[in-house]
């Protein structure tokens, strides 16, 4: 694995000298390539122009996610950053020298990458929506194959980037991006199959939920108790990024693992609410899918912009479990029914 490592390496070493240039847009890349940007941005514009869409970019996106820490404690990854300091397979010559960021130092394992296996699932989600959507209204033939050759380049400009993203910003080895994306392919591939999703009750959501957290919690016990300590990977990290304030606890497994399972969560509440089937019944034109959009788009950026110490590990746990939770909450039901309210009222209005 030292030789792969030190190919990554050099290849890391070649973006940031001779892409330099660029940085700013790789840093970009990465954070618009995390899950957030899925929940927070991507969720509220789909969930209104298709809830069907909506609900498996929230189902990909989370068990795509959930099945990357799985892999990710099973596969002990190294990650460049930390790498590159220790290791002894360059011997008495100079190491190479890897420039690090405020994005790069992450705190779990490196393979396969959570950025490119979740960036490649919801844009799979995202762009067969599309194509989905075009075949209904039964375009010419040959219109139909331009746009799917279109959409099949974007997928791979957007792959390349974040993969190449994640190389430049030494947080990932090249294998380690490239298994992620085909991981979060495989992904959404089954879940295009899968149609019982759209019509889980609470408590099947309640029960997954609470499966992924107790498989995950437990597997880390387990393992802690046949002497493996699954959160290795946070010394390297706190001893090797050149920025202490770069290690943050949002990166932490655990972190990762209850924002995932307060999303998921709170779709399933949601869905769920007296408020949504209120909502579903009345539907709403353009204007009001519109209106909901950019109203969850604003809300959720308010809540994006709260945030809160990682002093006390449980609360901070729990504060982001609910925060996820809420990111869903506000465009599958406190929106819509805000919105449907008010509607009715200017409406109840002009009868008047």
């Amino acid at each position: 694995m030292d030789l792969l490592h030190s190919w990554g390496v050099s290849l890391a070493v070649h973006l940031q000298t001779e892409y330099k240039a660029y940085e700013s847009w790789f840093q970009l890349a990465s954070s618009v390539a995390d899950l957030h940007t899925a929940f927070f941005v991507f969720f509220p514009i789909w969930f209104h122009v298709s809830r069907a869409v909506g609900i498996k970019l929230i189902w990909v996106a989370v068990i795509g996610d959930w099945f990357n820490l799985v892999l990710k404690w099973v596969l002990f990854g190294e990650r460049p950053y930390w790498w590159v300091l220790e290791t002894k397979f360059y011997g008495a010559d100079t190491r190479p020298t890897l420039e690090q960021f405020p994005i790069t130092c992450e705190t779990g394992p490196g393979s396969p990458s959570g950025h490119a296996m979740g960036s490649a699932g919801v844009w799979f989600v995202m762009i067969t929506a599309i194509l989905s959507m075009a075949a209904k209204r039964k375009p010419h033939p040959l219109l139909y194959s331009l746009l799917q050759g279109a959409l099949l380049l974007l997928l791979v400009l957007v792959e390349l980037i974040v993969c190449m993203s994640r190389v430049y910003m030494a947080a990932h080895f090249p294998h380690q991006v490239i298994s992620g994306v085909i991981s979060g392919l495989i992904v959404a591939g089954v879940f295009s199959g899968v149609q019982w999703i759209y019509r889980a009750s609470l408590k099947q959501y309640f029960g997954i939920t609470l499966f992924l957290t107790s498989f995950a919690v437990g597997f880390y016990l387990l393992l802690k108790a046949l002497g493996v300590d699954l959160l290795w990977t946070l010394e390297k990290a706190q001893r090797w990024c050149v920025n202490p304030a770069w290690v943050l606890m949002d990166s932490t497994p655990f972190a990762s693992l209850l924002r995932n399972m307060g999303t998921l969560f709170g779709l399933g509440l949601g869905l769920h609410s007296p408020l949504y089937t209120e909502t579903k019944k009345n539907g709403g034109g353009a204007i009001y899918r519109l209106g909901c959009i950019i109203t969850s788009l604003f809300l959720c950026w308010l809540l994006d912009n709260f945030t809160f110490s990682s002093e006390n590990e449980a609360l901070y746990y729990l504060l982001s479990f609910c925060k996820s939770a809420a990111a869903i909450l506000i465009p599958t039901i406190l929106v819509p029914a805000g919105l449907t309210r008010l509607f009715n009222s200017k409406k109840e209005g002009k009868t008047l």
